[in-house]
């Protein structure tokens, strides 16, 4: 270890550790139940995706993974400043909390959208505005020495409610880098 660099005390993401295929001819290795079991135990998983995924992949992972947060775009690249997307949940008798980091996220309604199913499945879209290398201010143009904001661009952050919901009863809010939302279950 290098006593010059400084350590970095981050909380590490609860996440399924990979396991790779059988044998090496074996590229696609179906899950097991023992694998199943595993990811069970050890909680929820977050999968980064391409920001060019489609509709179908985010589909197929969810449907795979019970306890998990998909991220895509913006939101999955993590290499520049606070990610986007981490999620909290919470539940009462007769309806279920969450909310999510969206530091960064134009509060616009033409560039923001979350859709809840009646499953539970819960899909946020929406446009990261921050992270920018150059930015123009009151007339001013400014060339950024860092960036460390989530980098510009569009993302999605999916994930799976416990349970089914009724998801014409929500209330939600999007405010200071938080979006939230109270949404009955069924």
């Amino acid at each position: 270890m290098n006593p010059q660099q400084p350590v970095l005390d981050v909380a590490p993401l609860n996440c399924v550790p990979y396991v790779g295929p059988t044998n090496p001819d074996d590229t696609v290795s179906s899950p097991t139940n023992e694998k199943i079991e595993a990811a069970e135990t050890i909680g929820p998983a977050m999968i980064l995706l391409p920001s060019q995924s489609t509709r179908e992949e985010l589909d197929s992972i969810m449907a795979t993974i019970k306890n998990g947060v998909v991220l895509t775009g913006a939101a999955a690249t993590g290499t520049v400043g606070p990610i986007l997307g981490k999620v909290d949940i919470g539940e009462l008798e007769d309806s279920y909390y969450f909310r999510v980091a969206l530091p960064g996220v134009s509060m616009d309604k033409r560039d923001f959208n979350c859709d809840i199913e009646p499953d539970g499945k819960v899909l946020i879209k929406g446009i990261s505005t921050t992270g920018e290398k150059i930015v123009c201010k009151n007339f001013q143009i400014f060339h950024m020495l860092t960036q460390n904001l989530c980098p510009p661009g569009h993302f999605t952050v999916s994930f799976q409610l416990p349970g089914p919901v009724n998801n014409y009863e929500v209330t939600s809010l999007l405010a200071d880098g938080i979006f939230e939302a109270i949404v009955k279950k069924m």
